[in-house]
């Protein structure tokens, strides 16, 4: 990996992490974190699934880590960030991020959470307890960086 894309991919570990502290939102059974979302989309636009899949999660072990987050940031922020990075890949269009962002982490992670929830965390949630609220934080963040990365100058992929 170019030094160019890890100096980018940290940048938006921290934009990431800082974020969260400043844009969020109850959503019921958890809290919405929209940045989160947004980074998914600038980074897969910008990187490919692979860098936002490692971006995604080293924003959620770092929060984690500081205490600020919980362990349903994994599942939705790293399907997020794959299903983004593909449909971007796939479709060519800045707006196939955000609905694979939307539908990674709104449909599937929040899916996903349930088992982790109640295994790894001891809350009892049933099957569509974080869909609403994973939906929520995953088009208002997915929005936002799509918005973000429609006014950016992005060359066309090499691959």
């Amino acid at each position: 990996m170019k030094t160019k894309n890890l100096t980018l991919m940290a940048i938006l570990v921290a934009i990431g992490v800082l974020g969260a502290q400043f844009l969020w939102f109850p959503t019921g059974t958890a809290r919405a974190f929209p940045v989160q979302h947004a980074i998914n989309v600038i980074t897969a636009v910008l990187l490919g699934p692979g860098p936002a899949i490692v971006v995604a999660f080293l924003i959620g072990l770092v929060r984690n880590m500081l205490g600020l987050g919980s362990l349903l940031a994994f599942p939705g922020g790293m399907l997020g960030a794959l299903l983004a990075g593909f449909f971007y890949r796939f479709f060519r269009r800045k707006g196939a991020a955000a609905v694979g962002e939307m539908i990674g982490t709104g449909v599937l992670g929040s899916l996903l959470s349930v088992p982790i929830a109640n295994l790894l965390m001891g809350q009892k949630a049933g099957a569509l307890a974080f869909v609403p609220g994973f939906l929520a934080s995953s088009i208002t963040g997915a929005l936002l960086g799509w918005l973000i990365i429609r006014r950016l100058k992005i060359p066309q992929q090499r691959q």
